[in-house]
């Protein structure tokens, strides 16, 4: 029995199957993860209200303030604590099922496939994809960028639908197009490369010689609008972009490049990416068979060229976060490899082999990333808590948590939240944004925010009556590698004072600093030293 031919309480079944498992993998545990650096920026952006995020957050972060606004609308509805933070990109990640649903069944119709059966594998795929959970659960522009260009994908593919057909580009199809293009490039500095995928493949399928005058207007005024909104983003982005070249810590490497290259489609397994590379191989089969080479070509575009620039600029200008800001990729992906059920078991074309193989892809790749997906929600990280965890037996009244560089407060100041506990923290030099550091500071990371200082005004922080008034610092340091090299801040708040344990999980590093002349914490006298967590 088909797919198509299926009964309707089998398909809701499948509906609901797949929606619960997508809807587990998406929300176990979310609330036992604590924010990391990244989220912890996004967080804190959202909570200082729509002055900072619109004057401020331009001056030193690269990316345009519009996800942070979109944050801060949804925390003044659902609340701001952790998992409310979370649920909007669960919300946008469920949303994504139903899209994709709706692109796979018009690609099927475009191809002359089985179109309930590309929209159940297509909605399979999306569910399972351990890249789209791992996005989904993050408190960054990832999700909300995945969606929008899953809706771009389903527009192409009405826009396509509508031209074969003869019709003008102008309707809905267009608008919601430009639409998403113009989220794109608001969620994301990189949204540019995104936008210039998506106008190569709308080249693809818009029938460029059949275009009349109006379409013409239509198609040029669109764009050159969506240009024109996009100008205070491309304009942040022109100012930031300067620092970021010149100072981020990032290193372009071309070890497993082809296996970071393809990890949005896949997940971290070589089987798994053999059998994607079956599917959309017989996925294009499908559209080629069906004189639909624009749509393969557009599919193809929107899949692999921003992933192919991001991998040029980082070779000859700036390293790019290749995996986590190209996850949208997957959707066009996926809907190729879906389509390469489109044809079913009996599909005229398939050898008695070969017209097996994408069914036994399919259940492969399925299985293997289910499996991922369930050994993921047993691993959680937790290294922030930890953290405040180790912290919160030593911490004394009058302890002073230093946080160098003063971008790691945020994850911690919001750790401390989420386990209700009340520990000071001071930022050196200050609170982010740092925007005017002392003469002689440098930028590590690329962020105008962040800067490390140099031993002269290290020293002149340690020895600071406020300094030297705390009984015991704690100097919190993420990175000590990049941001306090050959550990200077510590040698300077070191002066009067004995250690008193030291903490490791990974990039975070403690030190506590007892002055000389304070009776020991509860546990120095135990013995407690050093922990490293692992």
């Amino acid at each position: 029995m088909t797919a198509s031919k299926l009964p309707r309480p089998a398909l809701y079944l499948a509906a609901a199957l797949i929606a619960g498992f997508a809807l587990w993998t998406r929300v176990w545990n979310i609330w036992a993860e604590p924010m990391w650096l990244d989220e912890a920026y996004s967080a804190y952006a959202a909570s200082k209200g729509w002055d900072f995020l619109w004057t401020v957050v331009p001056r030193y972060e690269t990316h345009p303030p519009f996800y942070y606004s979109l944050l801060r609308g949804w925390t003044l509805i659902a609340g701001d604590g952790l998992v409310a933070h979370r649920l909007l990109g669960v919300v946008c990640g469920m949303a994504l099922l139903p899209v994709a649903a709706l692109a796979a069944l018009r690609l099927a119709r475009i191809a002359g496939a089985d179109g309930t059966r590309v929209a159940i594998a297509a909605t399979a795929l999306v569910a399972a994809s351990p890249v789209l959970i791992w996005m989904t659960r993050e408190i960054r522009p990832y999700p909300l960028m995945i969606l929008a260009y899953a809706g771009a994908t389903l527009a192409l593919l009405a826009i396509a639908e509508r031209r074969a057909a003869g019709r003008p580009l102008a309707g809905r199809a267009f608008a919601g197009w430009l639409a998403c293009g113009l989220l794109m490039l608001w969620l994301h500095n990189l949204g540019p490369l995104y936008a210039a995928a998506m106008g190569l493949a709308l080249l693809c399928v818009v029938r460029v010689g059949t275009m009349t005058r109006e379409d013409w207007l239509w198609f040029v005024g669109g764009h050159l609008l969506a240009i024109a909104l996009w100008l205070p983003a491309l304009f942040i982005l022109l100012d930031q972009a300067p620092e970021w070249v010149k100072a981020t810590w990032l290193r372009f490497s071309t070890v497993d490049l082809w296996r970071r290259a393809t990890y949005m489609f896949t997940g971290p397994r070589d089987d798994i990416r053999a059998a994607a590379a079956i599917l959309a191989l017989c996925g294009g089969a499908v559209l080629w068979r069906a004189r639909q080479g624009g749509l393969l070509a557009a599919l193809l575009i929107l899949a692999l060229l921003p992933v192919a620039v991001s991998l040029i600029v980082s070779e000859t200008i700036t390293p790019v976060f290749i995996i986590r800001t190209m996850t949208a990729l997957a959707v066009p992906a996926l809907l190729l490899m879906a389509l390469g059920l489109g044809r079913g078991l009996g599909g005229a074309g398939w050898r008695r082999f070969g017209r097996w193989l994408p069914v036994a892809a399919l259940i492969w790749m399925l299985v293997g990333q289910v499996v991922l997906d369930i050994e993921a929600r047993g691993h959680v990280k937790r290294d922030w808590y930890r953290t405040v965890e180790w912290l919160a037996p030593r911490f004394r009244p009058g302890d002073v948590v230093f946080a160098y560089p003063n971008e790691g407060a945020l994850p911690f100041d919001l750790a401390v939240r989420d386990c209700r506990l009340r520990m000071e923290s001071r930022p050196i030099p200050t609170a982010i944004p740092s925007l005017t550091p002392p003469p002689g500071s440098w930028y590590v990371s690329g962020s105008r925010g962040v800067p490390s200082l140099d031993r002269p005004h290290l020293r002149a922080i340690a020895e600071e009556p406020a300094t030297r008034a705390v009984p015991t610092i704690w100097l919190l340091r993420v990175g000590p590698w990049a941001y306090d090299k050959g550990d200077v801040f510590l040698e300077e708040l070191a002066k009067g004072r004995v250690e008193v344990g030291r903490f490791r999980d990974g990039a975070i590093t403690i030190v506590g600093l007892r002055k000389a002349s304070s009776p020991p914490s509860p546990q120095r006298r135990l013995g407690s030293q050093e922990t490293s967590a692992r």
